[in-house]
């Protein structure tokens, strides 16, 4: 039987107990010019306090093609790695450099597969990606026809989320801190999706955050196809609440197999703020 390594960036969130099995390899964070790497020394709950008493936040920088190329060198037959969109970040590009940078230092005889997975998304949706990996796996599928279902679940794959606060995008320069501190002052909440080339897109403002999470249902209902097959994942940045709620309002509306509810890890809460909402089927 042959060996499987699944591989993922820390731009991914799940339940601790859905990622056992899964190596993660860290995208660092730079904080008041401070180095940390994501899931190794940094936890939650000491980023959260971190990013909120931070005057300068310098964003993320995706592993390396070294950091992948390291992971790599197993005696494991078949590798599939999973990243955050392309279109967000590197990290993509940096897991297929080193995919190379292996196939050029290893014989042709080698029987190592490496696949590597653009998610076109993040968070709990690239865990969802990968749950679906791990299914297809234990039905013995062959590997061509596993990595054929696992892109055609990337590209069925919705994502949306609302942010409650501007705080971290505005410290990470991803938007202009006068728009920022005028939409928060408004009340204004921001209905963010992915689009299908794995760019975040606006889809809707609106006042308040009862109406941003009607709006999230509204967008399930329109862009949802056989839920019955499918889960619902929500990551949440410590308003487990707020998630909770809208898990109940969904299961009411919509015929999910499933709902995930979990946090949202340092990677992805360095742009989403306190509040943040996310969910993906």
């Amino acid at each position: 039987m042959k060996k499987i390594k699944i591989l993922t960036d820390s731009a991914v969130d799940l339940p601790q107990n859905l990622l056992k099995h899964i190596e993660i390899i860290p995208i660092s964070l730079l904080i008041d010019g401070q180095n940390y790497k994501d899931t190794v020394d940094i936890t939650k709950n000491k980023f959260y306090s971190l990013i909120e008493k931070a005057k300068n936040f310098s964003g993320t920088a995706a592993p390396s093609p070294y950091e992948y190329f390291k992971k790599y060198l197993s005696e494991t037959d078949n590798v599939f790695v999973f990243t955050i969109s392309s279109a967000l970040s590197s990290s993509y590009s940096n897991a297929m450099l080193a995919k190379k940078m292996l196939a050029e230092q290893l014989s042709e005889k080698t029987n190592k597969a490496i696949h590597v997975f653009d998610s076109l998304n993040a968070s709990i949706g690239q865990g969802l990606i990968i749950l679906k990996l791990k299914e297809l796996l234990e039905k013995n599928l062959p590997q061509q026809q596993i990595i054929e279902q696992v892109e055609n679940y990337i590209k069925n794959t919705k994502t949306f989320f609302v942010l409650d606060k501007m705080d971290n995008l505005i410290k990470s320069g991803r938007i202009n801190r006068l728009m920022g501190k005028i939409v928060s002052s408004l009340n204004i909440k921001l209905i963010l999706g992915k689009s299908e080339q794995g760019d975040i897109v606006l889809y809707d403002k609106v006042r308040g955050t009862k109406n941003s999470l009607n709006r999230l249902l509204t967008l399930i209902e329109k862009h949802g196809n056989k839920l019955e097959e499918r889960i619902l994942g929500i990551a949440h940045y410590d308003c487990l609440e707020k998630a909770m709620q809208f898990k109940e309002k969904a299961q009411q509306l919509f015929p999910f197999k499933d709902v995930i509810i979990t946090e949202m890890g340092p990677t992805i809460a360095t742009y989403a703020d306190q509040g943040g909402l996310l969910i993906s089927f």
